[in-house]
């Protein structure tokens, strides 16, 4: 793992880069050969800031902690990144074909806790629409957002109800 330790408004002591190196070098198990890893250290007034930006497939992991001891933000951001790294891990690891993963009743709960689950799939065919089309068929269908395939780019896009009640287009590029 590639580790970069930044500076602002802070000297870089050598125990203060092999602190942070060490503390996530640990993550280095959990994720693939190539990752890089920014850190980034920073002092305001009284605010020690520690900042990490983990960089691996494509995916980037961002956690940071404000407090009033850089040693304390380093420990604090570790612990932010240990949870999310887990996380990550354990959406994107492979399981034999047949083989699910049995999660205990307290694991459960508290991935229930941490986020919300998919409850339901729907499958529907997309027909082409201009987004006047799809905007009648959202009343229509009495729905807060519609999503279709733009007749002009062949693109999808989604059209959604905004809270001062005309809509917002959202379209890939």
């Amino acid at each position: 793992m590639n580790i970069i330790v930044n500076g602002r408004h802070l000297e870089v002591t050598p125990a203060l880069k092999n602190y942070s190196e060490e503390k996530i070098r640990k993550f280095e198990k959990f994720l693939p050969e190539g990752s890089d890893a920014t850190v980034t250290l920073s002092v305001e007034k009284y605010r020690h800031k520690a900042e990490v930006l983990l960089k691996t497939n494509g995916v980037l992991i961002q956690a940071e902690s404000v407090t009033g001891e850089i040693y304390s933000s380093i420990d604090e951001v570790s612990e932010k990144l240990d949870r999310q790294v887990k996380k990550f891990k354990e959406k994107h690891s492979s399981y034999r074909k047949g083989a699910a993963k049995q999660i205990e009743p307290a694991e459960r709960e508290t991935a229930a806790n941490e986020g919300g689950k998919i409850i339901k799939n729907k499958r529907f065919d997309l027909k082409p629409m201009n987004p006047d089309e799809a905007a009648m068929q959202m009343e229509l269908l009495d729905k807060d957002f519609f999503v279709f395939m733009n007749d002009k780019s062949s693109v999808i896009n989604v059209i959604y109800r905004r809270k001062d009640g005309n809509f917002g287009l959202i379209e890939p590029q």
